[in-house]
């Protein structure tokens, strides 16, 4: 059986301090998630229910100023996770893509395990704040996490009347996609690229 593939980093800043741990595989359900952001944290509670991951995060940010530095952190941490967990990347899909209604709302993620960091964030929410956070945060949060991975990234939320609910159906999509992503492909120990390499 393959090793499962899981990652922790610890960040400490004068605005944050992070530890997060990151596994891939067969953890479904191994979840404790405070980023001191509620609705953040339900929002990644989707992510990694939908994924089949397991997470780990403890922060202590400064809220007291806004949730900005803890939300575009976490994303930072969170984002060399994943790139500590891929290793090589040998194996690998590479890409995932996801459809996902909340109700009226529709969100598509399609992304690429690329090395290149690249974020296309085509959002519109009716309301500028959703559960008590700005709704600008979250595009913080996804470039931070680009930016650390080296992951290629495009957000579309194709319908959406409630902002609760289309930035659920985002979350949602980004697990689903990002578990097509890491799936091993049987039999193969290849690195998924014409070049040989993945960064």
């Amino acid at each position: 059986m393959a090793n499962k593939r899981q990652a922790t980093v610890k960040r400490t800043t004068r605005e944050t301090d992070i530890r997060i741990e990151l596994l891939l595989d067969g953890a479904a359900g191994e979840l404790e998630i405070q980023s001191g952001v509620p609705f953040f944290d339900h929002m990644l509670h989707a992510f990694s229910c939908h994924g089949g991951f397991g997470l780990q995060l403890a922060v202590k940010g400064d809220l007291d100023v806004d949730a900005h530095h803890t939300m575009e952190d976490i994303g930072l941490a969170l984002g060399q996770t994943l790139k500590d967990a891929l290793g090589d990347k040998r194996g690998i899909t590479r890409f995932g893509s996801s459809f996902v209604p909340m109700d009226e709302s529709l969100a598509r993620v399609v992304l690429d395990l690329s090395g290149r960091p690249h974020l296309s964030w085509r959002v519109s929410l009716p309301e500028t704040i959703v559960g008590g956070v700005s709704g600008r945060l979250f595009r913080e949060f996804f470039q931070a996490l680009v930016n650390s991975s080296g992951l290629t990234l495009h957000v579309d939320l194709l319908v959406c009347e409630e902002s609760h609910h289309g930035m659920e159906a985002i979350f949602k999509a980004f697990g689903r996609a990002l578990a097509q992503a890491v799936a091993r492909q049987a039999g193969s120990t290849a690195v998924p690229s014409t070049k040989g390499v993945l960064e």
